[in-house]
């Protein structure tokens, strides 16, 4: 099958779904080795391209940029190489059982669904998708097909994550009357798109690179692509994806998305926006985000507040006074688990603070918790790890903690955010219809304009 025909078929949305190689999704089961192909092989994915190999047979690299593909030629020579992720999946599709996707963010969706639509299991990199729509639609996706996925926010496999967890349910720190996550980096504020071209480099796919946005030439600050917001998520895809993880999870809010309401309204989720500078193009250098949450079931309303950027007005201070103590933001760069991130769960008996992974975390004030254990869970099953967790689901095993049921709805929470960012005034958004109800245009923003063959 031709490229241009197999755009259509995969990544064409309505029409012919290509699931010629369908069947090779379950052909590993007898041998127990999940094959998998690796796209996106720099920066974040060059995790992958340590760890994969120890996990799964890899058997296709797949990158736009032959630089940040070198190291991975390096570590496996003499496997199939491409550029572009369609041609991979018609020419050998049936080579490969699974599709781990490592991407810069806006062509997480397109090469997701195309995997999925030919039968392939998925393993995405947080965030899952560029907006609020394409998170939808991914999880949409995953229940048609029914293949194995999981959304790359690591945390959800440590020990302390679900002894914290059980602890929240289990009603630790009495009633929750609020909740906070922060982290102190910030955006890059208001710029201006770049001026001019530059020749585009002979080792990347400049047309390819840009996939579903909007053409224009090359320049090299495009490629500085966590600035913009055609390409990127900001803070809140990719550092909220791990922060907030606890948050949505222990106070069910995946509800919203599940179930229509025996009687009474259908619930709204509002969320509201403070930011620097109100601006399309790029993220903004600090923003605060509230989503108040309604009922869910036997669960009052309650508010989760997102805080980004440490020159957000009061910021510190109200974070500290909530936690009484003091933040250390420390050094970013030394991976150190410190204050830079952080999630805060204000209760009616105490406190929760976890670290921006959830990874860690901590009961206050600490002379109410003594003898609490806080290492492991103990009613909730453990974890063999993140990346375990799916390719046991691959195998036919239980469905990984951050599978599309969860992660979509997730994302799509988290991602409404950047759309509050972008308008004056609250938007009240129906998790069920996926509609923002109060807003037309801010409505039109939850999802982009594809270029044509890109539209999922």
């Amino acid at each position: 099958m031709k490229r241009r025909s197999f755009l259509g078929a995969a990544a064409g949305g309505a029409g012919t779904v290509l699931l010629r190689d369908a069947r090779s999704a379950w052909s590993f089961q007898a041998n127990g080795r999940v094959r998998v192909a690796l796209v996106g092989l720099g920066g974040r994915g060059s995790w992958f391209v340590e760890t994969m190999p120890k996990l799964a047979e890899v058997v296709a690299l797949c990158d736009v940029n032959q630089v940040k593909a070198e190291e991975a030629y390096k570590r496996m020579p003499g496997l199939p190489r491409f550029r572009d992720f369609r041609k991979m999946l018609d020419e050998k599709g049936s080579a490969f059982d699974a599709v781990v996707v490592a991407t810069p963010d806006h062509v997480h969706a397109p090469i997701s669904v195309a995997a999925m639509r030919c039968g392939k299991h998925v393993y995405v990199e947080k965030p899952l998708a560029h907006d609020p729509y394409e998170a939808r639609r991914m999880r949409q996706v995953a229940t048609e097909t029914k293949v194995a996925t999981q959304m790359g926010n690591q945390g959800t496999a440590s020990p302390a994550f679900r002894r914290a967890l059980e602890l929240l349910q289990g009603g630790a720190i009495g009633d929750l009357r609020e909740v906070h996550a922060w982290h102190n980096g910030g955006g890059p504020g208001r710029r201006e798109p770049p001026k001019g071209e530059h020749p585009v480099p002979d080792y990347l796919d400049w047309d390819l690179w840009l996939g579903p946005a909007v053409a224009r030439p090359f320049h090299r600050e495009w490629m500085t692509w966590h600035l913009w917001r055609d390409f990127a998520t900001g803070n809140l895809g990719n550092w909220a994806s791990h922060t907030c993880n606890l948050a949505f999870r222990a106070l069910d809010l995946v509800r919203l998305w599940q179930a229509e309401p025996k009687d009474g309204p259908r619930p709204l989720l509002r969320v509201s926006a403070a930011v620097s500078e109100i601006n399309p193009l790029s993220h903004p250098r600090w923003e605060t985000v509230a989503w108040d949450a309604p009922a869910r079931g036997s669960r009052p309303p309650i508010r989760l507040t997102w805080h980004n950027g440490s020159g957000a007005p009061g910021m510190r201070d109200r974070l500290e006074a909530l936690l009484g103590d003091r933040l250390d933001w420390g050094d970013q760069k030394e991976k150190k688990w410190q204050d830079f991130a952080g999630l805060l769960f204000v209760g009616s008996k105490g406190r929760l603070h976890a670290t921006g992974h959830n990874a860690t975390f901590r009961l206050l004030p600490e002379a109410d918790f003594q003898g609490v254990q806080r290492a492991r869970p103990e009613t909730l099953e453990s974890s063999r790890g993140h990346e375990h967790e799916w390719l046991d689901a691959c195998r036919g095993g239980m469905p990984a903690w951050s599978n599309f049921d969860y992660a979509g709805p997730f994302e799509e929470f988290l991602l409404l955010g950047n759309v509050a960012t972008r308008f004056e005034g609250p938007i009240d958004y129906d998790p069920l219809d996926g509609k923002i109800v109060n807003n037309t245009e801010a409505d039109r923003a939850l999802k982009r304009e594809y270029r044509t063959g890109w539209a999922l």
